[in-house]
């Protein structure tokens, strides 16, 4: 860990006089990933805040930030759009529900 980081994850001490003292540090755990058939994804259209566009959503993921950017990859590739991920949901641009929802059906996810 670099030195500014390592001062930013340290949790409930301003200052200590004692030289034996240990740092409590945040530490971060992810979810680990489910199983395709165990996630339970949920796809929406979503055109707030976004100056009208609208764009589809993809929510309810549990598992690690990689896996999620590696789905929204493969989905941003089978519909040939752009997208990001974004406080763990997908957003791919463009009206695709349908679409999507077919995509995570063959690769066993489960989708509303």
């Amino acid at each position: 860990m670099n030195n500014k980081k390592e001062k930013k994850e340290k949790i409930n001490v301003v200052y200590s006089t004692d030289p034996n003292f240990q740092y409590e540090y945040d530490e971060e755990t992810e979810a680990e990933t489910l199983a395709p058939e165990k996630q339970n994804l949920r796809v929406s259209l979503d055109s707030k805040q976004r100056k009208g566009k609208i764009v589809t959503l993809v929510q309810g993921f549990i598992g690690t930030e990689n896996d999620l950017k590696e789905l929204a990859k493969l989905l941003k590739n089978k519909c040939g759009v752009g997208g990001s991920v974004k406080d763990g949901e997908i957003i791919i641009q463009g009206e695709l529900k349908e679409k999507i929802l077919t995509i995570l059906k063959d690769n066993n996810y489960r989708a509303k």
